[in-house]
């Protein structure tokens, strides 16, 4: 008999879902406000713990405002929140929002480059010194075999980020790795369709591997043109796809 995991649901957690997607999607406008706890409640047939438990959720990621014996306020999500809400904008339902997708793709293109210079002005300068440098360089050139022997375009895309994920290792910069983890939250679940266009780009491993040299060289300059040149063609026909959807 084959089993089925079973998947804990939380009240809280589907609360904030509907009403995340409300003040994502404009449903809930910016400066409107909410119902109160009880009148949620009731309308949710939920208990006022699991309301209050996820306006504090909506509050923390920045889609609305609590405040003690006032009504709860929506906030232009695009001011208060965070990268944390890309993938949801991203995904509206089974659709790619294209100017979503068009925005991710261009801090795609304009961030790469910047990554792979620090990573190689960090080899530059702490190459000598820290021995964890080689083996994070080390790891990055395994990324690039492990292209070259990996012939599915699904499976390139995951070891191509792999390998990015190495670069920002290198780079030790927490402002690019928190951007980069939520791109990549945003981009994850896109894989399989954005497989077609991606396969030039993923199964180019000569240019992975000019990328991954530049950067164990310590060459800042080399390695951000050669990232740039990686990333470009199929940025650029991603976003020509968009335009024409």
């Amino acid at each position: 008999m084959a089993w089925t995991p079973v998947v804990k649901r939380s009240v809280s957690g589907d609360v904030f879902e509907q009403i995340a997607a409300e003040v994502l999607g404009g449903e809930l406008a910016a400066g409107s406000t909410l119902p109160s706890e009880r009148q949620l409640a009731e309308a949710l047939g939920v208990s006022r713990p699991a309301v209050r438990e996820a306006l504090q959720r909506l509050a923390a990621a920045g889609l609305v405002a609590v405040r003690q014996g006032e009504a709860t306020t929506v906030l232009d999500y695009r001011r208060s929140a965070g990268l944390e809400v890309l993938p949801r904008l991203l995904l509206r339902g089974d659709s790619i929002d294209p100017s979503v997708a068009r925005s991710i793709l261009e801090a795609r293109l304009h961030n790469g480059p910047k990554i792979a210079e620090l990573a190689a002005a960090r080899v530059r300068v702490r190459g000598a010194a820290d021995p964890r440098i080689d083996s994070e360089v080390r790891l990055l050139g395994e990324s690039v075999d492990a292209l070259v022997a990996e012939s599915d375009p699904l499976a390139q895309q995951r070891i191509a980020l792999e390998f990015w994920d190495h670069i920002l290792d290198l780079a030790d910069s927490i402002a690019f790795r928190l951007m980069y983890s939520m791109l990549r939250a945003a981009y994850e679940p896109a894989l399989a369709a954005l497989a077609p266009i991606m396969s030039a780009e993923v199964g180019n491993a000569g240019a992975y591997r000019d990328l991954a040299a530049a950067i164990a060289a310590g060459e800042p300059e080399r390695a951000a043109d050669t990232a740039r040149a990686l990333l470009e063609p199929a940025t650029t026909a991603l976003i020509h796809a968009l335009d024409g959807a």
